[in-house]
């Protein structure tokens, strides 16, 4: 097998077993969290933690890789709940702006303390240090693929 061929199928290996991850991963953690908390409505919660809020849907949009639409629909749903709230740019009375309550950062930490049980037996099976290793690796690919993104 040509040194080529060997390493498509290595990277091809590497993002099947990540996206099989990812799908296993997410269904493990959606059927943990407090009732009525989608994995998609986590995510919003969870990005908004990470980065700072008062940002624009659209800008979310791109950032969680879905449609305008599909964020409307996600953002609606976390509204009704108290979760988020979205206000007109102060800037340009047309566009939003999302903030995350203080409601929605309890129902994110809630989410993590739900899910705390997996992680907690995932630990038991794997080394934290082989855990750590990996991390920094996932997390240059994530960035190299975010960089290339259109």
């Amino acid at each position: 097998m040509s040194t080529d061929r060997k390493r498509m199928e290595a990277a091809f290996g590497f993002f099947n077993e990540i996206g099989i991850i990812a799908q296993l991963s997410g269904m493990a953690l959606e059927k943990a969290m407090p009732e009525g908390m989608t994995m998609a409505q986590f995510s919003v919660l969870n990005h908004l933690c990470r980065v700072g809020d008062g940002w624009p849907p659209q800008r979310i949009a791109r950032a969680m890789q879905v449609t305008k639409g599909a964020m409307t629909g996600t953002l609606k749903h976390l509204e009704g709940k108290g979760l988020v709230v979205i206000v007109p740019d102060e800037s340009d009375g047309r566009a939003k702006r999302v903030t995350i309550s203080p409601e929605g950062r309890a129902m994110r930490d809630a989410c993590i303390g739900a899910v705390a049980p997996l992680m907690q037996d995932m630990m038991q099976e794997f080394p934290e240090d082989e855990i750590g290793k990996t991390v920094p690796v996932l997390a240059a690919v994530r960035a190299w693929l975010d960089a290339r993104r259109s």
